[in-house]
């Protein structure tokens, strides 16, 4: 049976999403008022697992595209992803089963409940990278063989984009970005419809429930007046790799992505410890002196030193104290075909992939 999302599960989801968003995804804090909104309208938002989904289901990833750092500043008019959801049902002749989210990291981890809300079907409790990354192609359903194309672009002018089919899912990346750049820097998109038998084979499983989870940890660690950034590397299986105060920072815009690099000093027990993180969207490398000790497709996440909030590309400032930690990512993206695409040559880093050890009970591709 569907699970009903509530008020205090959408508040703890918007937490954990930003964590799993890596630096980005796009702020969740409007995309978190947005689903609240639904809630007082009356709308249902419920959550479906991906072993409850039928073979012929039909599965639509939605999402927002564009720069982080755009996106906290041009308000949407509210209805551009399910205008996008509409337009791609009409060219598909029928309707979506339930949506999905392309990535679970940031404010797009949020999205699929605001445009099912207003859809009246279900969201499925996984995603296509367990993190976020900047480029559309970049998820599991692509990389192991779903085209998404057909599928549509909407902003809040009014303006809906079909790309009825494109030469490769790196052409789709591009054709988008450009349609995205002259929207204005962002908008809303659904993609190809996917059977659920490939949903259940390539999705990263239980994402919006472990982001509910993640972020009540959080809460929880808060209100006790506790450090949340142990009880996070311990349920993620991750490592805590320093804490630091940002003492440069150098970002802008590029092609329709945020790009740059901080640089960061140690504090606490990491005194005399220098570090650079370069990004594109999300935090890509952590480099202490010469060695890049993590890179994609494992997640970096930059934490609030107190709060254990986490921080994205878009609002870095200079002179915040941060915790920089490294989370393992799913199996799904260890494989070699994987790593051709979200691998750190994928994103120009001249380095192999060292992976932190996986997550415990991670399985890795299913008959993809």
């Amino acid at each position: 049976m569907p699970r009903l999302i509530t008020a205090s599960d959408i508040e703890a989801l918007a937490i954990g999403t930003a964590i799993l968003g890596a630096g980005g995804g796009g702020d969740p804090y409007l995309t978190k008022l947005q689903c609240l909104q639904e809630l007082r309208r009356g709308r249902r938002v419920s959550l479906i697992a991906l072993d409850e989904l039928a073979d012929d289901a039909m599965i639509v990833p939605v999402g927002g595209i564009g720069a982080p750092s755009i996106s906290i500043e041009k308000l949407e008019q509210g209805e551009e992803g399910l205008r996008a959801l509409r337009a791609l049902e009409e060219f598909a002749g029928r309707p979506a089963t339930a949506l999905i989210a392309a990535e679970i990291g940031g404010g797009n981890g949020l999205t699929p409940l605001i445009v099912a809300a207003a859809a009246g079907i279900d969201v499925v409790d996984a995603d296509g990278m367990g993190r976020a990354f900047p480029e559309m192609q970049m998820t599991t359903f692509s990389i192991y063989g779903h085209r998404s194309t057909p599928a549509t672009l909407a902003d809040e002018r009014g303006n809906v984009v079909l790309f009825r089919s494109v030469a490769s899912e790196a052409w789709y990346e591009k054709l988008a970005r450009a349609a995205v750049v002259s929207m204005g820097g962002t908008a809303m998109g659904a993609e190809a419809p996917m059977p659920g038998s490939y949903v259940k084979r390539c999705a990263v499983p239980g994402t919006v429930t472990r982001c509910i989870e993640l972020g009540r940890l959080v809460q929880e660690a808060n209100r006790d007046h506790h450090s949340a950034i142990p009880l996070i590397c311990e349920r993620e299986h991750g490592v805590h790799l320093m804490t630091a105060k940002i003492v440069d920072l150098k970002r802008h815009l590029r092609g329709g992505f945020s790009v740059g690099e901080i640089h960061l000093e140690g504090i606490d027990a990491h005194v005399g410890d220098r570090a650079r993180i370069a990004f594109q969207n999300e935090y890509l490398s952590f480099e202490r002196g010469s060695t890049i000790e993590v890179s994609v497709p494992d997640l970096i996440v930059l934490l609030d030193a107190d709060s254990g909030h986490a921080i994205s590309t878009d609002i870095l400032r200079y002179g915040q104290r941060v915790a920089v930690l490294g989370l393992p990512c799913h199996a799904l993206l260890r494989t070699p075909r994987a790593l051709e695409v979200v691998g750190p040559r994928a994103f120009g880093l001249d380095t192999e992939f060292k992976p932190l050890p996986e997550m415990t009970g991670i399985a890795g591709p299913r008959s993809v």
